[in-house]
């Protein structure tokens, strides 16, 4: 009998090998440089998380497209076990990705610091370098996902102190945004919009301005753009605008084909990090000819 388990199974074989077809035709591209956030250096800026797969195959194959380098996992919700009784951590190559714990799913800080050392006793036990740091998320309901600012702070406070190297989600208030990294974190991560909605960039305006403030006078501070990303051209606008990486979840995990879409935000994470380091054209009300004016064989209009 076919079991539920051994369907996914095969259907993430399939996805694979498709996949291993193209991966000819898009081959992978250097990176302008190694990533740096806390103590880690990463060679990539895209970090991709493990959640809501439809199975540990796609999910492997999906952080393998992706390029990634560094994997984050919901210390207090994430699903270790299939239907299968397969744990999830025979599917991550713990040589090859840096975990990060991450307190999704927490609503005050102290249940959020439980977790942040729950996380780092579990890596400690792996043997993995991500033990040392955290992923923040404290929500403040569970319709929105918005953070908790006071909660966030709190816990931020406490964590720093005990040696954690905080990187916290954030919603893009440039106020609190600068109090985060004042208070200590490591990253200060802004939400593009709501987690999971797929919305992208709502509010770009806001990113600069965070951007401004916590780069001001300290040009490598990391800024990371986490949740509500849905496509690659999302990713890509993220760059754009000078941030230093983007984590996302949902938008590979539920995509139609999740490995496709893996591949699909590395190449945004790139072509938007390279769009940025070219810097783009100024934006004009009126058009500018891209011809010469020079020699032309007619008058032109007034």
């Amino acid at each position: 009998m076919t079991t539920a388990a051994d369907s996914q199974s095969q259907e993430g074989e399939t996805l694979s090998a498709q996949h291993n077809e193209l991966a000819e035709d898009f081959p992978a591209t250097e990176a302008d440089e190694v990533f740096q956030l806390g103590a880690h250096l990463l060679t990539s800026r895209l970090i991709l998380g493990t959640g809501r797969y439809d199975s540990f195959e796609i999910m492997r194959d999906s952080l393998a497209a992706s390029g990634t380098h560094c994997v984050t996992v919901a210390v207090r919700r994430e699903r270790l076990y299939d239907g299968a009784g397969r744990n999830i951590l025979d599917y991550l190559d713990l040589a090859r990705y840096v975990l990060l714990p991450n307190t999704a799913g927490c609503y005050d800080a102290a249940t959020a610091v439980r977790c942040a050392r729950m996380g780092r006793e579990i890596l400690r036990g792996l043997d993995n370098p991500g033990a040392d740091w955290v992923k923040l998320e404290v929500l403040g309901d569970s319709k929105t996902l918005l953070p908790d600012p006071v909660e966030t702070l709190r816990a931020t406070d406490t964590l720093v102190n005990e040696g954690f190297k905080v990187l916290c989600y954030t919603s893009d208030d440039p106020i609190m945004a600068a109090k985060l990294k004042k208070a200590g974190a490591t990253s200060v991560m802004p939400a593009g919009s709501p987690i999971g909605s797929g919305q992208g960039i709502l509010n770009p305006n806001n990113l600069q301005i965070i951007l401004e403030y916590l780069k001001d006078g300290d040009a490598d501070y990391p800024v990371i753009i986490d949740a509500g990303v849905g496509t690659a051209s999302d990713v890509a606008k993220a760059m754009e605008l000078g941030a230093d990486g983007v984590l996302l979840n949902t938008a590979v995990a539920h995509a139609k084909d999740p490995i496709g879409m893996a591949r699909a935000m590395r190449l945004g994470i790139e072509a938007g990090r390279l769009a940025y380091l070219s810097g783009r054209i100024p934006k004009r009300l009126y058009a500018t000819a891209s011809s010469p004016q020079d020699g032309v064989i007619s008058t032109r209009p007034q």
